[in-house]
């Protein structure tokens, strides 16, 4: 097979998850896109390791340490975005922004309010 069509696949793969990530504001579509664009940086490094063939099987160890940072990443993912729907009833990314300004917002008038108790 010519490496041209899974790199090819691998574009496509990596573009659709850059779009979600840009586009979208869900957390767990956010976590999607960037599983999506890992699994496309995978498929480069098995396309060029079966170009290759050097015997050392040097892309698919490096897609192993990515599938390991993928699980990684999308284990402390879900449990961000579980405590933000436990919190505050939603997941979505653009609200939680806002929610941290509020936070830092509102920190020097408690601190007033405590200095003054």
């Amino acid at each position: 097979m010519p490496l041209i069509l899974p790199l090819l696949l691998a574009v496509v793969l990596f573009c659709i998850g850059v779009y979600g990530v840009l586009a979208r504001r869900n957390a767990i579509t956010l976590l999607m896109s960037f599983e999506l664009m890992l699994n496309a940086v995978n498929l480069n490094l098995i396309a060029f390791d079966a170009w290759r063939v050097d015997g050392l099987a040097t892309g698919q160890t490096l897609a192993v340490f990515v599938i390991t940072l993928a699980a990684a990443e999308i284990g402390l993912g879900l449990a961000i975005v579980l405590l933000l729907f436990r919190g505050h009833g939603h997941v979505d990314a653009d609200a939680a922004r806002d929610l941290a300004e509020q936070e830092r917002q509102e920190t020097p008038e408690l601190q007033e309010k405590g200095a003054a108790t």
